[in-house]
């Protein structure tokens, strides 16, 4: 079981991509805070995707503050570079869910 944490506004479509999908778990969250407290929460995460309407750079500056040993955490290329965060070429949900599923499996 893959699980990933899925942050911002586009965390719900990211979820729905990966329902038919019974190796990988999505949990949602809205914004940093709830975030952080999953990541808190939760030791088995994989990986945080950062969608487009979050702020990237901000988030991954409170989890890496929170939990050096955080997750790997990603976000579309499309949004920008942030330190410590991870660019996925992809567009929607599916093939945002899909180029991270192959970045965690080692695939290029």
């Amino acid at each position: 079981m893959i699980t990933i944490l899925a942050v911002g506004a586009d965390a719900f479509a990211i979820a729905e991509a990966a329902a038919p999908d019974p190796a990988v778990e999505v949990l949602v969250s809205r914004d940093a805070e709830e975030a952080l407290e999953k990541l808190a929460r939760n030791r088995r995460i994989d990986a945080v995707l950062i969608t487009e309407a979050v702020d990237i750079a901000g988030l991954a500056r409170e989890i890496r503050e929170e939990d050096p040993g955080a997750p790997p955490l990603y976000a579309p290329a499309s949004s920008g570079s942030a330190p410590g965060v991870r660019a996925l070429a992809a567009g929607s949900p599916e093939e945002l869910l899909g180029a991270l599923l192959r970045a965690l499996s080692g695939e290029t």
